[in-house]
């Protein structure tokens, strides 16, 4: 990883951008994050991978008005981003570059890269979130998948100081049946309110609309709790759902770190 982080020559695309990150597998909160920075902004673009889903290459998952594609074709973190920044433009591709030259193309005047620490061939802001863990070793001895390597500018940013999460129960009911597939599920633990069942699904899981009727009907619950995650693949099966809405609320200096490299 540090002989790819030498060899490569970060390219100016002539347009702002900021990346946010981590450098462990799993989650850290990323999509909150981008989500929260992004809606400070006009003309603003998000790209990802689109990880698990059910498609390759580009998509233009939402133009600056409105979602183009289902959720199997834009996976379920760009549909989050669809859903939650309604002023953004969403797209996702394995190849960057291109989805950053197709952002410039429709407008774009800043552009937020969801995961993308190792692109070192883009020149770009790097903010990454913290993640403490007893081994910080790198792959495969360990769980973080690069260094912060010394030459390389980037803004640490530690939740409790940097930012900070609130979380919403929307649509509560009596008896509440958490389903989930998200990284690390432990996370939500502080947050969850209580519940008759905890129900945990491998990461970016599609489910189907039997095996939620089944926790339905196995646990007798008035309704599913489930994160955003969750929601946008599951909210057409028409059952009843309770949302357990995670939102950032971020600092202003870090509003200003970002304003400061637009600047240069």
């Amino acid at each position: 990883m540090y002989l790819r982080f030498k060899s490569k020559k970060a390219i100016d695309f002539g347009i702002d951008i900021i990346s946010v990150g981590n450098l462990s597998v799993g989650g850290s909160g990323k999509t909150p994050l981008v989500s929260a920075l992004a809606l400070r902004y006009e003309n603003v673009a998000i790209i990802l991978r689109g990880y698990g889903r059910k498609s390759k290459g580009l998509y233009v998952v939402k133009d600056f008005k409105e979602i183009l594609c289902d959720v199997n074709l834009s996976g379920d973190e760009a549909m989050i981003y669809a859903h939650k920044v309604p002023n953004a433009l969403v797209i996702v591709s394995e190849d960057r570059n291109k989805a950053i030259l197709k952002a410039k193309e429709m407008g774009a005047k800043i552009i937020f890269l969801d995961d993308a620490y190792s692109k070192h061939g883009i020149k770009k802001l790097d903010l990454l979130i913290e993640v403490k863990s007893k081994n910080m070793s790198c792959l495969p001895a360990g769980a973080f998948r690069e260094r912060l390597w010394g030459t390389k500018e980037a803004l640490l940013l530690r939740e409790g100081i940097d930012f900070k999460r609130v979380v919403d129960v929307k649509n509560k009911s009596d008896k509440m049946s958490l389903v989930t597939a998200i990284a690390r599920p432990s996370r939500l633990e502080r947050f969850l309110p209580l519940v008759v069942s905890k129900n945990y699904f491998e990461d970016h899981h599609f489910f189907t609309q039997e095996e939620l009727q089944n926790i339905l009907k196995k646990d007798s619950s008035d309704s599913l709790l489930v994160t955003y995650k969750d929601f946008v693949k599951v909210e057409s099966f028409g059952l009843p759902l309770s949302l357990l809405d995670l939102e950032l609320q971020v600092q202003e200096h870090v509003f200003e770190r970002i304003n400061n490299y637009r600047m240069k």
